[in-house]
């Protein structure tokens, strides 16, 4: 008998008695050192022989248990509209979970498929799961109808704008992200520009606007026919680059084409080709997003301003995490992040003629 002192029953997950009776301290220190108040407390080699025991034996604080102290969960719910179809999805949702995982938080995530009713019901699923605060996310910026019950936790958007400007944002940089776009081309002595793709939603409006602004101080500006609003697939690259480059003299057509994202750009590649427009040589491209398994696999491989899907989920976490550590609710502002440049090799020199 003497000799099962200290050991937990075979099988069975070993508690924090079981940790203090291999340590040789009370209960009491164990807990400190579990529940960050060791410091002050214990000594440091009392708190690591505390840990060294805790290893031998396996032993991991129970979060729920811990939870009910604290009155939290650990958990954070991350609710999003269309995860499964979005190319930028991972991104995203890893830059927001690893960031949970460093504060010793998991992700709970939900797919709505862009239910309004799903998005209400998955939000008061995780109110009821006692989640510590959620995150509510969209695959492309624009403004949206906030869930049902968010604003009855922590909560945070990411890439979207609240309608009611209730809740704070973290979304890309947009309008400095096309002023980015414009000085690849500047830089190059491009002066002869034109802007193909997108549509009247707010990333398309705000490209546009920085794209003006950085060419306005530059004393460019781009004839009205040469900004060809054609939607944000291969097609609509194709064809308004055909608008703008097809039968016009060399000396008369643009030398660089910022686009609207990279498919887009995609498809201004193909009518390049089409028409025996060498690239980078007599035309340069930008893009606009750096989608993966895509822009470096173009020919040439695209130069673009990336979205910053990843910082987004960091943004986000990091700000609902802080909330939930400080009680206190962020003022309902908006984070812009900024858009980076991924050079590659669709942009050169501006042709001389």
């Amino acid at each position: 008998m003497g000799g099962t002192e200290g050991k937990q029953t075979t099988g069975s997950r070993p508690t924090s008695r079981d940790v203090a009776r291999r340590a040789g301290v009370s209960h009491t220190a164990v807990s400190f050192v579990f529940n960050g108040r060791a410091e002050g407390n214990l000594s440091p080699a009392t708190q690591e022989r505390i840990r060294r025991a805790a290893a031998e034996l396996g032993y991991r604080p129970d979060p729920v248990a811990r939870g009910l102290r604290r009155r939290r969960t650990a958990v954070i719910g991350l609710v999003t509209d269309e995860i499964a179809s979005s190319p930028f999805a991972g991104r995203l949702l890893r830059g927001a979970m690893e960031t949970a995982w460093e504060s010793e938080h998991l992700v709970l995530t939900i797919d709505s498929g862009g239910d309004p009713a799903k998005e209400d019901a998955a939000v008061a699923e995780l109110l009821d799961r006692r989640v510590d605060g959620i995150i509510y996310a969209a695959m492309s910026l624009r403004r949206v109808r906030v869930p049902e019950g968010l604003h009855r936790t922590h909560s945070v958007l990411a890439n979207c704008l609240p309608e009611d400007d209730s809740l704070p944002a973290v979304i890309p940089a947009e309008r400095a992200g096309g002023r980015t776009a414009a000085r690849l081309l500047l830089d190059q002595g491009h002066h002869r520009v034109a802007m193909v793709g997108g549509q009247d939603d707010i990333a398309s409006v705000d490209r546009l606007r920085g794209f003006r602004d950085a060419l306005r101080a530059e004393g460019v500006t781009v004839p009205k026919d040469w900004v060809v609003r054609t939607g944000g697939e291969i097609t609509g690259g194709y064809e308004g680059a055909m608008r703008v480059l097809d039968g016009a003299p060399a000396d008369r057509r643009p030398t660089g084409i910022f686009c609207y994202n990279d498919r887009v750009a995609a498809g201004v590649l193909h009518a390049a080709t089409r028409l025996g427009i060498t690239v980078p040589g007599e035309l340069s491209v930008v893009g606009y997003d750096d989608q993966e398994h895509m822009a470096e696999f173009l020919t040439p491989p695209l130069t673009t301003v990336a979205l910053p899907h990843r910082a987004m989920g960091e943004s986000a976490a990091r700000l609902l995490l802080d909330s939930i550590d400080t009680g206190r609710t962020p003022p309902a502002t908006v984070r812009r992040l900024a858009c980076s440049v991924i050079s590659r090799a669709s942009v050169g020199r501006a042709p001389s003629r």
